[in-house]
């Protein structure tokens, strides 16, 4: 029998030593971040999700372990634990296959079996599936377990007992549901139908049938969703002929008197037993892959979003529109510290349209207001135009960008901004959030349940703990790819940072606030009830960029302080040089020194060396900086001024398994379908793209009525070659 770690190091295709010493660190307590920035040497450079995905499955094998060790346990406490049956239990790879095995040992409910067995039939079932050819009839069989006491009373009654009991045994068989499931695999399909005669948005599956091997993720999570709210009949169909064949092929013995028997009892045991559970194990099976699928989705379109490129330091207007309620306005200078706010109503009439372009031109030219971050919500399309019109009266200085304002309202309300911004009303402190959005969209956007961030399919559809356990793993793993000023981070983005929770987080910042800023990494120490383990996992991911130590505003670890520094010696450098960042040639002495012996040398592995030099030659870097900028516009387009062949640019809104939604300036986001993103076959469109890309589209059409627009991506390409 494989050992975890053996079956890790098969499936993850890695050398069994990383992942032992993988295994060694989670147990230890640290944090995924810290072991995938901190411990290359140890696990071979693996990646943060890498790791995550070691760190699941080593959760599931040692869940199917202590399971296996339950199982065990039962089934050798009836006394029936053979040498055999150990061994097959140990090779069981998934709960399904073990499950299978126990089946038969399990203890059950009264069932129609047990009855019969209580009745002291099971010496008739067993004589009749052995099927000797000498066997006499079944109701010869049958006369001598006749048992008035026993409510036995015809040969009838003894039959269709041993019938039950076959049926039983028949459908625990653990070799029977392996091939009926390698059956249904192969050969089944998913059916869809009408369930009522309204017209619904699940018209596409009114009669809808396709193989398992065929079906979409999407298409699975659908059905189930017109399924639960009554528009949809949903089965598994197979050929119910074939499904039997296999069946009997493995239990009838042909030529014996008791063969017609005991094809009876197989063909109950199928249409009574086997297939309701298998039916409702595959549609669990389909609905656990197609959620699996969509939460990796999740967390793909969740990662770009939180590491969009930030407009910093720039005096930054956000505009929350609405119609009701008017549109609330907020500036905020360069670091989203609040300067104004106000209220305006440019949907009312044309009047009050001119009254806010005036109100807000004012702030503008008060505050020095160089970006405009307009919510993509209610109200959203006559708030953009407003804007355009005002960027013109102003001749043109200020530019906008629209943001997408998911979760804001939720932010907004929270408990969260209460404590952030007491003096403000709801509405005006998610105006707050859409400026800061546009200023640093990951120090915002952590501060929302990232399940509100709404980036994906069926959400709500999804195994809520898993989905948030997912998004909770992207958010961390973003936040500490970046890094933290710890003299101006929020307690929300602190909390995220690798070793801290939420009472640590909220005890750096009333310490800073009692103290005045951190002067050094150190000083962190001070930090009541932060400890030597949660500094070690935290320090390397907080910035102190006031302090007199240079690295302490590096992602170098104090752990390897000494290496850098001696590092800098062995290439004629100093930490003054760094300061003053004539270090170019670093690199480069590095290579002609042998990354190797240099390494050796300061008492570090390689990958550690590699980071420290690349940390060296920018201190207080951020990895988002190098990413594409922010679309940022002075002018719109409205849907009836689109036409087919129109070339725009826009931004990756939405990846999903059919395609990807586009924001091309259009108050409506375009859809490219996967067919339509590349010229070269891919399989699905986060191969090639994700959230926050900016993309080249052309127009293929436009649904004005139904507010559809189709785009291409691969023929801006082809028009390009040719």
């Amino acid at each position: 029998m494989e050992s975890i770690s053996q079956i890790l190091a098969r499936e993850l295709g890695r050398p069994q030593a990383q992942i032992d010493n993988v295994i060694t660190l989670i147990d230890e307590g640290n944090t995924i971040p810290f072991i995938a920035r901190y411990r290359k040497e140890l696990h071979g450079a693996m990646d943060d999700t890498a790791l995550r995905t070691l760190a699941e499955r080593l959760s599931y094998l040692r869940n199917l372990q202590e399971r296996r060790e339950t199982v065990k346990n039962s089934i050798a406490e009836q006394g029936k634990l053979t040498e055999e049956l150990s061994a097959a239990l140990d090779e069981a790879e998934t709960l399904a296959a073990l499950e299978d095995l126990y089946r038969p040992y399990k203890p059950k409910r009264r069932t129609r079996a047990t009855i019969a067995r209580e009745k002291g039939l099971e010496p008739l079932a067993a004589a009749l599936f052995a099927q000797r050819m000498d066997c006499p009839a079944p109701e010869e069989l049958a006369k001598a377990y006749l048992d008035a006491d026993k409510g036995v009373e015809t040969v009838e009654d003894a039959l269709a007992g041993a019938s039950d009991i076959l049926a039983e045994q028949i459908s625990d068989d653990a070799e029977n549901r392996k091939r009926l499931r390698a059956l249904i695999a192969d050969r089944a399909a998913l059916h869809a139908e009408a369930a009522t005669e309204e017209d619904t948005v699940y018209r596409l599956y009114y009669d809808f049938t396709q193989s398992l091997q065929r079906l979409q993720g999407h298409q699975i999570l659908a059905v189930n969703r017109g399924e639960k709210e009554g528009a949809l009949k949903v089965s598994v169909v197979l050929d119910r002929e074939l499904a039997l064949q296999r069946l009997r092929r493995a239990v009838i013995r042909p030529g014996s008197p008791a063969m017609a028997f005991v094809r009876a009892a197989c063909d109950d045991a199928y249409d009574r037993l086997i297939w309701p559970s298998m039916e409702r194990e595959t549609r669990a099976a389909l609905t656990d892959s197609a959620a699996e699928g969509a939460i990796k989705m999740f967390g793909l379109n969740l990662k770009p979003l939180l590491m969009q490129p930030p407009v910093k330091g720039r005096v930054t207007m956000g505009l929350d529109p609405g119609y009701r309620n008017g549109c609330k306005v907020a500036v905020v200078d360069g670091t989203g510290k609040v300067l104004d706010t106000a209220v305006v109503y440019p949907t009312f009439s044309e009047n009050r349209k001119q009254e806010a372009i005036r109100t807000l031109s004012a702030l503008i030219r008060k505050h020095g207001v160089e970006h405009i971050a307009i919510g993509n919500g209610t109200a959203s399309r006559e708030t953009e135009q407003m804007t355009v019109e005002m960027i013109a009266q102003l001749g043109g200085k200020v530019s906008y960008a629209i943001v997408n304002e998911a979760g804001a309202s939720v932010y907004s309300a929270s408990k969260l901004a209460a404590e952030e911004f007491p003096d403000y009303d709801v509405n005006l402190r998610s105006a707050v959030s859409i400026a800061r959005r546009l200023q640093d969209p990951l120090a915002e956007l952590v501060k929302i349940d990232p399940m509100a961030i709404g980036v994906g399919q069926y959400q709500h559809d999804m195994p809520q703990t898993k989905l948030a356990e997912t998004l909770d793993g992207v958010v961390e793993d973003c936040v500490n790819a970046v890094g933290v000023d710890v003299n101006t981070a929020s307690p929300a983005l602190l909390q995220r940072i690798a070793g801290l929770n939420k009472t640590t987080a909220k005890n750096i910042v009333a310490y800073r606030e009692a103290n005045g800023a951190f002067s050094s990494r150190k000083a962190i120490n001070k930090v009541p009830k932060l400890g030597p383990k949660a500094f070690q996992q935290c320090a390397g991911f907080l910035r102190v960029p006031e302090s007199k130590q240079v690295l302490d505003n590096t992602a170098v670890h104090p752990e390897s302080y000494a290496a850098a520094e001696k590092l800098l010696a062995l290439c004629g450098y100093t930490l003054d040089d760094v300061k003053a960042g004539a270090i170019a040639e670093l690199p480069k002495r590095v290579r002609d020194y042998g990354p190797a012996r240099a390494a050796e040398d300061c008492g570090v592995g390689e990958p550690t060396l590699n980071d420290i030099v690349a940390e060296l030659l920018k201190p207080g870097r951020d990895p988002r900086d190098e990413l594409p900028p922010v679309l940022l516009r002075r002018d719109v387009l409205e849907i009836k001024d689109l036409k087919p062949g129109m070339v725009l640019t826009g931004t990756v809104r939405n990846v999903i398994d059919f395609g990807v939604f586009v924001d091309i300036g259009v108050h409506q986001d375009g859809l490219v379908h996967v067919s339509q993103i590349s010229d070269k076959f891919i399989r699905h469109p986060s191969e090639v793209l994700a959230v926050g890309d900016i993309v080249k589209v052309v127009v293929l059409d436009v649904d004005e009525k139904k507010k559809r627009i189709s785009l291409s991506i691969k023929q801006v390409k082809e028009g390009n070659n040719g």
